[in-house]
């Protein structure tokens, strides 16, 4: 026995070294492979090849690891509008690129403003004198936009072409919290403040009516006008107002009624799609089995290619795209805490300015004045400050611009929603259905307050208006001071209602009509560069070797393995799933922990299926929701 216990613990022992041994292999290969930096491929003579396979976005968010990898899900894909646009620019003036392959089959949208500006870019392309070919199976309004500045439009001949305009219906509360016994406390600041409406009424008030029809109408005069210029001879009337004459058109064949209307100018499939491309740049050399026909380089490679300059001065450019949330949350959510900090960690990096990009349909009231105080740190080291808004900055977003000395908007941008307010939700009576009630002995009228099983005392309730309309008294006084108005002037234009960049300036929330290359000339003019170099200096934290790593996995270029839409109803379905996603995450927000908030709802429809990230639903509105939508 004693001989047989001394092999049985030689044995235990081999075996524990082979797993250390194991282990040790498995982390060393781990680590090489995350720190591994790939080499950036060759650029090849003929196409740009950009395969659009998900949405336009300000700031690429980081994917959660872990999510990742139990969802066995690649993520949704998401382009930089900036490295797009760039990519294009640089294609318009370098002779190795002959052609620009635009591939929008899976192509997700992501806010007019961003689609405009890879619009422009295309333009620049063409007025080069290189041809920009784009192919889908089916487009949507996002799709149609780039893809009308094309020189030639491809669809399947089982897809086509279809824009429905801006607008859409809004999900209501009020009866689901009627039915079980919810009550919505609302605590706001603003008669356009309609971001509280789903929770106390069936339907929309006259005066979020109103305002809707006012932003709607201004991005849908935008979109037509855009669509107009770029092809003189297309009218979408019918196919708005009158579809099914429409697509009689075309015989009830939506590809060939897309193409009689001008939206598309041959149909063909992928093969006969990438055939035309090997006709324009030429064949691939030795092309792979599965590999494109044609010579091309993708835009990862293409970017990797053509580093931004980093002559002359720094201009630094800290971003604030997606809901402002308390904490350290993003990039795709803007962290107060985490944002402050990328501020003040490069306060002292010499930047002759400071650009603020903006692209939020704002969020929390206390995030948002954290980042605004470390943006006016910058202001008292006498480095200028200029604001550049993308597709939103409300709320929030506008609380955050109110620190630049020049704000800039575009026409189609979304910003204003100067309101505040708080959703707190008990369930005394949900409880009192199942026979249970509360009592209790209180020192003071707040004692146990605000108490969400038993509900709240009229003290609490006074309590929580007072502070939201503190909040918005400090929200109008910052928005004063910083255009030069009276509480009471920005009072007449705020009170929660949204306005597009155009009227923004005519009422002065806004300065100046541009993007960010306005901007950023602007700031390096405040900051003395004069005619001098300059470029830019994004604001961010070192990347995550693991994200980088996932990155790379999912990568677009052939590792993300998602579908595309295979014809219109297979595009309709796959948005239509992504705003089932974006109703849920809103109730789901509301039901949780959140503090005095400065958002736009109304805003989070307008930016773009994908760009525009949702709300935050904190894990514990889960179960009071599972509860609620599980009762019988």
């Amino acid at each position: 026995m004693k001989f047989a216990s001394k092999v049985w613990a030689l044995l235990v022992g081999i075996k524990d070294a082979l797993v250390l041994l194991l282990l040790i292999g498995f982390f060393t290969v781990l680590f090489g492979a995350l720190s591994l930096r790939p080499t950036p491929g060759k650029v090849t003579d003929g196409a740009l090849l950009l395969e659009l396979d998900g949405a336009l976005v300000e700031e690429k968010s980081a994917p959660d690891p872990l999510n990742v990898l139990l969802s066995q899900r690649a993520p949704v894909g998401e382009y930089p509008v900036r490295d797009v646009v760039r990519a294009l620019h640089e294609a318009a003036g370098d002779t190795r690129i002959k052609t620009v392959v635009l591939d929008l089959s899976r192509f997700l949208g992501g806010g007019q403003v961003h689609e405009r500006a890879v619009a422009r870019a295309i333009d620049e392309v063409r007025h080069a004198g290189k041809p920009v070919l784009a192919f889908a199976n089916a487009y949507a309004d996002d799709g149609v936009l780039l893809a009308a500045h094309a020189s030639e439009v491809w669809a399947d001949p089982m897809g086509g072409a279809y824009v429905s305009g801006p607008g859409g219906n809004h999900l209501y509360f009020k009866g689901l919290f009627d039915k079980y016994g919810v009550k919505a406390h609302i605590f706001r600041a603003g008669t356009y403040k309609s971001a509280v409406e789903p929770y106390f009424r069936s339907g929309m008030s006259d005066e979020a009516r109103a305002n809707y029809q006012d932003i709607y109408a201004a991005l849908w005069d935008a979109w037509r006008a855009d669509l107009s210029k770029a092809r003189p001879k297309v009218s979408v009337e019918q196919m708005t107002h009158d579809p099914a004459a429409w697509l009689a058109t075309g015989k009830g064949d939506l590809a060939q009624a897309s193409k009689a209307a001008g939206l598309v100018d041959r149909i063909g499939d992928k093969s006969e799609f990438d055939a035309r491309v090997a006709e324009v740049v030429g064949k691939a050399e030795a092309p792979k089995p599965g590999d494109l026909p044609y010579a091309h380089t993708s835009l990862a490679t293409w970017l990797a290619a053509k580093p931004v300059s980093k002559k002359g001065a720094a201009i630094g450019v800290v971003t604030v795209a997606g809901t402002i949330v308390d904490g350290d949350a993003g990039p795709g959510e803007a962290g107060g805490d985490r944002i402050a900090r990328l501020l003040d960690e490069n306060i002292d990096e010499g930047f002759k300015a400071l650009v603020v990009r903006v692209d939020s349909p704002g969020g929390s009231a206390m995030a948002s004045e954290r980042i605004r105080r470390a943006i006016m740190r910058y202001r008292e080291r006498k480095i200028p400050v200029v604001v550049s808004m993308g597709n939103l900055a409300a709320s929030g977003g506008y609380w955050v611009s109110t620190s630049g000395q020049r704000v800039f908007a575009q026409p189609d941008t979304i910003t204003g929603s100067i309101g505040v307010f708080a959703v707190v939700t008990s369930f005394e009576k949900t409880l009192a259905d199942f026979g249970v009630t509360s009592d209790g002995v209180k020192t003071t009228p707040l004692s146990g307050e605000p108490d969400v099983l038993g509900g709240f005392s009229p003290e609490v309730e006074q309590l929580f208006q007072a502070s939201v309309s503190g909040t918005y008294a400090k929200f109008t006084q910052l928005a004063a001071k910083a255009r030069g108005k009276t509480p009471e002037a920005i009072d007449a234009i705020g009170q929660g209602r949204v306005w597009s960049g155009q009227e923004a300036k005519a009422n002065g929330l806004v300065d100046e009509i541009g993007g960010m290359d306005q901007a950023l000339a602007y700031a390096a003019k405040l900051g003395g560069v004069g005619n001098g170099a300059w470029h830019p200096v994004y604001l961010a934290e070192p990347e995550d070797p693991f994200e980088s790593l996932l990155s790379g996995l999912f990568d677009s270029s052939g590792a993300q393995e998602t579908r595309a839409p295979s014809d219109y109803t297979s595009l309709v379905a796959r948005r239509t799933t992504l705003r089932m996603g974006r109703a849920a995450s809103d109730l789901q927000a509301m039901l949780g922990e959140t503090g005095v908030q400065a958002f736009c709802m109304v805003c989070s429809g307008l930016g773009g299926d994908v760009a525009v990230p949702e709300r935050p639903a904190p894990a514990s509105a889960a179960p009071w929701l599972a509860a609620l939508l599980g009762r019988r």
